[in-house]
């Protein structure tokens, strides 16, 4: 299958809110539907979900609504075309019908494109084959698979007859975690659980042997191992202070010279401090805030909690809102003080070359307003948009449901689950148009709106399976180029 992919694919990002030209997804695969209850906790995955309903009444809205903002041609006037097949062949990467676009793009059909290297192929079976534990039957018989086959078995864990042969990979769906760009160069990822593994090796091989990346290929940044505190790779209760994870929903790039980095259950201390002398040391970023939140599961990643909607709005978490800090330390990892006495919730701002002497910020909200006013230069006053807007218990229980992971498509554009009513209610309160998927795409194919023309609106996806997932848009996205 001919691939539309260009070897001098521009890949930069910004903003969290500039125009979307082109990032990276991944559609549920049939790896999602072999997830068993007993098993969900173990593969990071909040529960079980009914494939079918993902798939076709919810992630397919999620294309539509990418391809219709980023690359109307590969479905504008398709769309009766596209309904009809049961097949659903527009969605599955590998096949005659797919829209293989070189903007909305689905890491399974550039693992595909990689696997059909020879060489590529032998090293990446002999890799996956190695951590899985497979027999050498088994990597014989992978070898020779169809390279898009192969692709899925990697990514589901088994073959098309269901047979399976190792764990599925049902978060790949959050492509937010496997890297991050980071104006012109991409940050590869170091996951916290070893479930992810698989993902991690994946990611490596895509992004260093695909054509796409590789103008790019000098400006991949790796997170070193700790040095310090050697651990086995499954160690996985190890100290924060000692472990070297870090996952990209705890990863914003809010403006050109300013990084914000999340610690978190996911993300640790550690990780964060070798990102941030990483950077500064290419003099990629200026600015670095790390935000410390509580190792909850409800609080994932800082993309659980707030994301951008416009330069001057943004939407979080009232709960941990305006929170105190009153450590001031010595040292990166000192800051933050002992376990036993560090506080749950701290902001940080460390400027290169003055490291030594982190800015402490008292509160999101204060932090978040300074990156409007002084980052993005907006002139309108800051505004704050709440999850269940702000009132008890639904601010918490609509965070649950990924109230406050926004994706903006452009500026005071993003798409979000139908579920949160509250949420929704605060956003049309703030003079937001709300309007769902499937009628936006009809209006979109009618020519009765632009997605050009469009400003301050939510646009909502079904979201009844999604949600058990516990990723929202912001999660299902990584942003190769805005505008």
């Amino acid at each position: 299958m001919k691939t539309t992919h260009s070897t001098s694919s521009k890949i930069h990002v910004a903003s969290e809110t500039a125009t979307l030209k082109r990032l990276l997804v991944h559609s549920p695969d049939r790896g999602l539907g072999k997830v068993v209850p007993s098993k969900a906790q173990d593969w990071l995955f909040e529960d079980i979900v009914h494939l079918d309903t993902m798939r076709r009444s919810e992630y397919d809205y999620y294309i539509k609504l990418l391809l219709y903002f980023l690359d109307p041609a590969k479905i504008k006037g398709k769309l009766s075309e596209i309904d009809s097949d049961e097949s659903r062949s527009f969605y599955i990467p590998g096949t005659a019908g797919y829209f293989n676009s070189d903007k909305v793009i689905d890491i399974q059909q550039l693992l595909g494109d990689i696997l059909k290297n020879d060489l590529v192929r032998l090293k990446l079976t002999a890799a996956i084959c190695g951590i899985e534990k497979c027999t050498f039957q088994t990597q014989q018989e992978l070898h020779h698979q169809d390279p898009f086959e192969l692709a899925k078995i990697f990514i589901s864990g088994s073959y098309s007859d269901d047979r399976m042969l190792f764990a599925p990979l049902p978060n790949l769906i959050f492509m937010r975690d496997i890297g991050i760009v980071i104006n012109d160069h991409i940050l590869l990822n170091k996951p916290a659980k070893a479930a992810r593994t698989r993902e991690s090796i994946l990611a490596q091989f895509v992004f260093f042997h695909h054509p796409m990346f590789a103008s790019v290929r000098d400006k991949i940044i790796e997170i070193p191992d700790n040095e310090r505190h050697f651990l086995l790779p499954d160690d996985e209760k190890a100290s924060d202070y000692h472990r070297c994870t870090l996952e990209g929903g705890d990863v914003m790039m809010v403006a050109p010279r300013h990084l914000l980095i999340g610690c978190s259950e996911r993300t640790s201390i550690y990780a964060a401090q070798q990102v941030m002398k990483l950077l500064f040391d290419k003099n990629i970023i200026d600015t670095i805030t790390i935000i410390k939140i509580p190792k909850k599961r409800d609080y994932m990643h800082i993309d659980t909690i707030f994301t951008q909607v416009k330069k001057n709005i943004w939407v979080l978490l009232g709960a941990l809102a305006r929170v105190g800090d009153e450590s001031r330390k010595k040292d990166v990892l000192h800051f933050f003080g002992s376990e036993k006495t560090s506080q749950e919730f701290k902001i940080l701002q460390f400027i290169k070359g003055l490291e030594h002497k982190p800015i402490e910020i008292e509160n999101l909200e204060d932090l978040l307003t300074d990156i409007s006013r002084n980052d993005l230069g907006s002139t309108e006053d800051v505004k704050f948009i709440y999850s269940g807007n702000n009132e008890f218990p639904y601010g918490e229980r609509e965070q649950w449901t990924d109230s406050c992971n926004l994706l903006a498509v452009r500026d005071g554009v993003v798409i979000g689950y139908d579920r949160n009513d509250k949420t929704l209610e605060a956003f049309r309160n703030a003079g937001f148009k709300i309007i769902s998927a499937k009628e936006l795409i009809g209006k979109f194919e009618a020519d009765e709106l632009s997605p050009e023309t469009l400003t301050n609106t939510f646009i909502t996806l079904p979201s009844a399976e999604l949600s058990r997932a516990r990723g929202g848009s912001h999660c299902m996205s990584m942003p190769l180029l805005r505008e």
